[in-house]
């Protein structure tokens, strides 16, 4: 049997081979005669490296090691980049020496390798200070960006393999920081000598409780309750469905807009970071407004709900909850928001109402605005080192077990694109210092996790994130019709934030010249629940810009030309509201004779676990 072609890494027995081309013996004539000698196991043959890759798989589904040994093999076959790199690193390792030596002389210099001042971990004074725990952390600065750098700068290697490797590569750099270790936490020490030791004690308390959560707790969850001190908005649930609750909040103004408004939120959270405290609930504020305000509340999947569509959400989620409030207000037709997934559907819906050339359906939403919402998945943020066929098919196999994919699970991916100050920074303050718990509303609403059907969850991860048919189009078939975003015609109110790295704004500005809409956008500060949840302040603690952006294309250029205004952009969309949701009326009944006061907001569903 004839040896195969040895890999790029066996690159002894390919020099060896080229020694004897002089006599005519090919290099592939060298590895049938001599490949044992130098390679007895088969370890590099095209054979042995399939075996290997099928084992990595079965150990290794998200193909982390596979990734990295993609990015070796790539320096290797380029010796003279990778020679100037580790140079390079053998000068900085010498700056980083004689800084040390200057610092244990007493001397004050500057940091060869800087702390970013937005890493919070060396802000503490001793990290310059005293000079061990400042060798420690030049050292551990050093060689991390030189390792990140040198992954991203890989030659000749695919941007998702790069990507890939630094992503799983950074989760590790991450947790051997060392500000996660007692005795190279300065502020570990310190409290434990203050309290006499009763720091770690706490420490292992919250240790202890947290294997219960079986997680990293990041909220104090008894400090809330939904209906109690959130989710708290009067109203009541007027309609019930195998998929969803809707809710209808009572009016708190004599009159109110004509055209009533429907929430679709998230399923892959709770619909109630719409309606938080007092102070935070954009429900609330909107009805003080004078708006009949309906939302809807998703039922936390079973695996009886395991074949639940996406044509399921859309039909029978949103279009059955347009028409709903629509019937009880006796409305002409509604207005729609959709916020992150919720507005992918609603966007889907909109694209399949205008598809009905047949003219069957009479439309009942008449303008819609989005939220922090994307519809071309080319790059959809940091959340796309998880979309791959490998990890695909490994979360298809764990839904597979029960029909649905864990909350829990969906919940630690998201904390893993922020590890540092959503894992690491718990693990320190609640283990290390032994600090109570926060209490903070957005924290526990995002701990409150829900799961996601199978059936729904595969097709979207493919057909969205992984072959971003949406963006084409009729490239997706929901409710048998072709979707086509660019037949919607409806006026758009539409929403980024700046911050944001699940939905990134300059990706949700792409409708603004998808649509035939007209379309007003708002960049609002802050990320992708704060830059949406930015209730108005006296005096104003935000900022955004806003301006028609109908038929654009350039978000840069959009944000150049627009002036940033204080405040909050709850303001301006009220005035675009006020506009699209016509003349003051006496309010509607809560339910109706045919959709009755089912129980008090915020209803059952919400409530499961």
């Amino acid at each position: 049997m004839p040896y195969s072609n040895p890999l790029p890494l066996n690159e002894l027995t390919v020099q060896m081979s080229k020694l004897f081309e002089p006599f005519g013996i090919s290099q592939d004539e060298f590895m049938t005669r001599f490949g044992n000698v130098f390679d007895p196991f088969g370890l590099f043959s095209e054979k042995s490296e399939k075996v290997a890759k099928d084992l990595l798989k079965s150990v290794d589904p998200f193909g982390i090691t596979q990734s990295y040994l993609d990015v070796q093999k790539a320096w290797l076959n380029h010796p003279k980049e990778l020679s100037d790199g580790l140079l390079q690193l053998s000068k900085d390792s010498w700056a980083v020496q004689l800084q040390t030596w200057e610092r244990f002389g007493g001397f004050i210099v500057q940091d060869s390798v800087p702390v970013n001042e937005y890493d919070e971990r060396f802000q503490e004074p001793e990290w310059i200070e005293n000079p061990y725990l400042d060798t420690i952390k030049e050292i551990y600065l050093l060689y991390t960006r030189w390792i990140e750098d040198s992954i991203y700068k890989t030659p000749n290697i695919s941007e998702k393999t790069r990507d890939k490797a630094g992503f799983w590569m950074r989760q590790v750099l991450n947790a051997i920081s060392p500000s996660n270790y007692f005795w190279t936490n300065p502020v570990a020490v310190k409290r434990f000598i203050e309290t006499g030791g009763q720091s770690l004690v706490k420490g292992l308390e919250n240790f202890i409780t947290d294997t219960k959560y079986k997680t990293i707790r990041m909220v104090d969850n008894t400090a809330f309750t939904v209906g109690g001190n959130l989710a708290n908005t009067a109203g009541s649930v007027v309609y019930r469905s195998p998929l969803f609750e809707l809710i209808q909040y009572k009016p708190q103004t004599e009159n109110v807009h004509q055209i009533p408004l429907l929430f679709v939120p998230p399923w892959i959270n709770k619909f109630y970071v719409l309606d938080l405290g007092e102070q935070k609930s954009f429900v609330r504020w909107l009805v003080a407004q004078g708006y009949t305000v309906f939302i809807i509340s998703w039922k936390n999947p079973t695996e009886a709900m395991r074949n639940t569509s996406l044509d399921d959400y859309m039909l029978k989620g949103v279009l059955e909850a347009a028409n709903v409030a629509k019937q009880i207000t006796n409305a002409p037709h509604i207005h729609a928001v959709g916020y992150c997934i919720g507005g992918i559907i609603l966007t889907a819906l909109m694209a399949w109402l205008d598809a009905d050339v047949q003219g069957d359906i009479t439309s009942p939403i008449h303008s819609w605005s989005l939220f922090a919402t994307l519809v071309d998945f080319e790059n959809p943020g940091e959340i796309k080192v998880f979309i791959d066929e490998e990890t695909i098919k490994h979360i298809e196999e764990m839904m597979s077990e029960h029909g649905y994919l864990s909350g829990d699970n969906l919940a630690d991916s998201f904390r893993m694109l922020r590890s540092n100050s959503l894992i690491w920074h718990y693990y320190v303050h609640n283990y290390l210092y032994g600090e109570e718990l926060p209490q903070f509303d957005v924290l526990a609403w995002n701990m409150d996790s829900t799961r996601l059907p199978e059936a729904m969850h595969s097709f979207y991860l493919r057909e969205f994130y992984l072959h971003n048919k949406f963006m084409q189009p009729n490239g997706v078939t929901l409710g048998g019709r072709p979707i086509d975003v660019r037949k919607i015609t409806q006026p758009l109110y539409a929403v980024g934030a700046e911050q944001d790295h699940i939905a990134p704004w300059k990706e949700t500005f792409k409708m603004c010249g998808l649509v035939k809409s007209p379309v007003r956008y708002v960049l609002a500060t802050s990320g992708h629940i704060l830059g949406i949840i930015s209730p108005p302040a006296n005096p104003p603690k935000r900022r955004y810009w806003v301006s028609d952006a109908t038929g654009q294309l350039d978000a840069d250029a959009w944000v150049t030309a627009t002036p940033k205004v204080q405040g909050s952009w709850w303001e301006d969309w009220d005035k675009w509201l006020g506009q699209q949701c016509g003349e003051m009326v006496a309010p509607p009944t809560i339910g109706s004779e045919q959709f009755p006061d089912l129980c008090p907001a915020p209803g059952t569903y919400v409530l499961e676990k």
